[in-house]
């Protein structure tokens, strides 16, 4: 999953960052009004933490222009307004959630993973073969096996079953996974993709994570 802050105070910026990349979510910042909604306009993103007051453009505008283009995609403000008016106003620009500051990181994490929760209609749980992963409970099970894994191979396993029979270019995944830009040595991808392949116990027979030399991996089912 990928987040979006659009934060112009770096303090607080870069702790949410820290934060939310230890809960494994792949993050990027913008400073600006300006540059935020260039990034949201992507549609790289899973959801948009927003502050309300920006440099060059405010959050409320933000959103009004995103929503024009995205109408599922979530949007949190964080905010020092607090009025019940405010509040509302904040809601009617298209708002999923309003959070003012000064807050606790606990309840904004629980904030945006009530906001990624699946909606009726969506799946928490995704099958490869005879794998299955949950997101819910971030579990993963071999047939009735429970499969420990750390958070980044989780996240990365993830990523592939999401993408599954397509291939996942090594810098769209460094990416999306690890939230560094495609300039980095994307050869650490190989070396959790090893311990992924190790820890489920795939056999040669169950191939569900293939190399495609030169260019990255693919999920696929045999």
């Amino acid at each position: 999953m990928r987040i979006l802050i659009v934060e112009d105070e770096a303090g607080i910026a870069a702790f949410l960052k820290q934060g939310l990349e230890e809960e494994s979510y792949a993050v990027d910042v913008a400073s600006n009004g300006r540059t935020g909604l260039d990034l949201a306009l992507s549609g790289e993103y899973d959801l948009l933490l927003l502050d309300w007051m920006l440099p060059g453009l405010s959050g409320i505008e933000i959103c009004r222009q995103f929503r024009k283009e995205f109408q599922q995609t979530p949007v949190i403000f964080l905010t020092a307004k607090d009025t019940v008016d405010e509040t509302v106003f904040g809601l009617q620009s298209g708002a999923n959630d309003y959070i003012k500051k000064p807050f606790h990181f606990e309840e904004l994490l629980e904030r945006v993973r009530v906001q990624l929760r699946p909606k009726s209609g969506e799946h928490a749980v995704f099958k490869l073969g005879n794998i299955t992963l949950n997101t819910e409970t971030h579990q993963v099970l071999k047939e009735d096996m429970e499969i420990h894994l750390t958070q980044k191979e989780f996240a990365l396993l993830e990523y592939l079953i999401r993408n599954k029979g397509k291939v996942c270019r090594r810098t769209r995944i460094i990416e999306s996974v690890w939230d560094i830009n495609f300039e980095y040595n994307t050869g650490v991808i190989d070396v959790y993709i090893n311990a992924l392949r190790k820890k489920l116990l795939l056999t040669p027979e169950e191939n569900y994570i293939q190399t495609i030399r030169g260019i990255g991996y693919i999920a696929k089912e045999i």
